[in-house]
Order: C-alpha cells, then sequence, then structure tokens
C-alpha cells in the first residue's frame, strides 16, 4: 500500500473515530469534535483529489479522424 493512502485511510478513521466520541459524551467538547471532523474532511479531500474525473477524457470523433487522415 502507499504511504499516502494509508494517511489518508488513518486520517479518515482518526477523525472519525474523534467525531464520535466528542459527539457521544454527556458534555459535548466543540473542539475535540471539531478536530475530528477537519481531520475526517482532510482524509477525504486526499483521497477524493487522486481520483479522476470523468470529464477529462477526450472522445475522438470520426471528424477529428477524418481531418487528420486527410492532411
Amino acid at each position: 500500500m502507499d504511504i499516502s493512502r494509508i494517511i489518508n485511510f488513518f486520517c479518515i478513521v482518526v477523525g472519525g473515530i474523534a467525531a464520535f466520541y466528542a459527539q457521544a459524551q454527556q458534555e459535548q467538547n466543540s473542539y475535540i469534535l471539531i478536530g475530528g471532523i477537519m481531520l475526517l474532511v482532510f482524509g477525504i479531500y486526499r483521497t477524493s483529489r487522486n481520483i479522476p474525473s470523468k470529464f477529462d477524457k477526450e472522445e475522438e470523433t470520426f471528424l477529428k479522424t477524418e481531418k487528420e487522415d486527410e492532411v
């Protein structure tokens, strides 16, 4: 496994656990909750950054290939 994936997974897991822990207590600790949510969002952002967009690929049409073949 790549070190970047391990860091992303660690951030997501630790952030989720911290957010649930802060939410489960009688008196909610806002700082732990905010820190957990920040770690969770940071891990999700880093993970989604590596997923390619479906709009990035260029589709080759018949007209493009026809013009290239004529030249």
